[in-house]
């Protein structure tokens, strides 16, 4: 099966067909004809994640995120970069193909598929609200800040977190904004609105400007609201989507070995 096969039978299956004019979920680097000897999924394609396709024997790579640094993947600023020309080379040498699998995953059907695989990972489908339009709301057992901290460190393999409140304050309900969905969308002000309509006391969070929700919930915490934030960061919030993807993928190309690698968080902590 070769590889722009395997393309328009995701887009078919999950979506109906290709929804965007304008997408970047497009063929980064390689060939649309390459035949697929299997297919890694990950959140984005790091040379560590690579190197494991090609130790697998994989040569398609799935990818939420770009490939070449940007969020277009527009390599026109990067041609005679050594990163960028070394990346490319040993993708090159291995004839690897990566092709990006965003827009399509988030909004290009009824369900954002990166959700949905950050619930199944969380074991949080019985607490989501089923008034919501979207998968951002739920009602938890009463827990802590804190416990809830120590529960995503060990859930998602996180050796820090960030938190805005204090860590002994109760909790119950809850919102979720994935990856830059906490940077409001392009509405700076929407993470405050779904806090305030949904009367949240706890708002977990991707990406963060310092001057907006981080900034609001800081100064609710000061003035001695019920309110706190816990910060997962883009990569440990979105990663569970491409490994929740494999299964998915599985049911479809039964015949393709399908492996999720986990790009990791990009930090390391001192």
């Amino acid at each position: 099966m070769k590889v722009q096969e395997v393309i328009d039978r995701i887009l078919k299956d999950m979506c109906g067909g290709p929804k965007f004019e304008q997408t970047c979920d497009v063929i980064t680097v390689g060939s649309p004809d390459n035949e697929v000897t299997g297919i890694v999924t990950t959140f984005m394609p790091t040379f560590h994640v690579i190197q494991e396709a090609v130790h697998l024997g994989a040569n398609f790579i799935i990818s939420h995120e770009p490939t070449w640094f940007t969020g277009n993947d527009a390599t026109d600023w990067c041609k005679d970069d050594s990163i960028y020309l070394a990346k490319r080379k040993y993708l090159e040498e291995h004839d690897i193909t990566i092709w990006r699998f965003h827009d399509h995953m988030h909004i290009g059907s009824e369900k954002d598929y990166i959700y949905e695989g950050l619930i199944e990972e969380l074991d949080w489908r019985g607490y989501l609200q089923p008034d919501e339009k979207q998968p951002w709301i739920y009602e938890l057992p009463e827990t802590t800040v804190g416990e809830l901290a120590e529960f995503f460190k060990k859930r998602l393999d996180m050796d820090t977190i960030q938190i805005i409140g204090s860590p002994e304050m109760k909790v119950k309900r809850t919102g979720i904004l994935v990856g830059g969905g906490s940077l409001g969308l392009g509405v700076e002000e929407m993470p405050m609105q779904v806090m305030e309509r949904n009367g949240l006391d706890l708002l977990i969070v991707g990406d963060i400007t310092e001057w907006t929700v981080c900034a609001y919930i800081n100064d609710a915490y000061q003035m001695g609201f019920h309110r706190a934030m816990l910060t997962l960061g883009h990569e440990r919030s979105e990663e569970p989507g491409m490994k929740y993807l494999v299964p998915w993928l599985q049911k479809r190309f039964p015949k393709l070995p399908i492996t999720f690698v986990d790009a990791k968080e990009p930090f390391i902590y001192l």
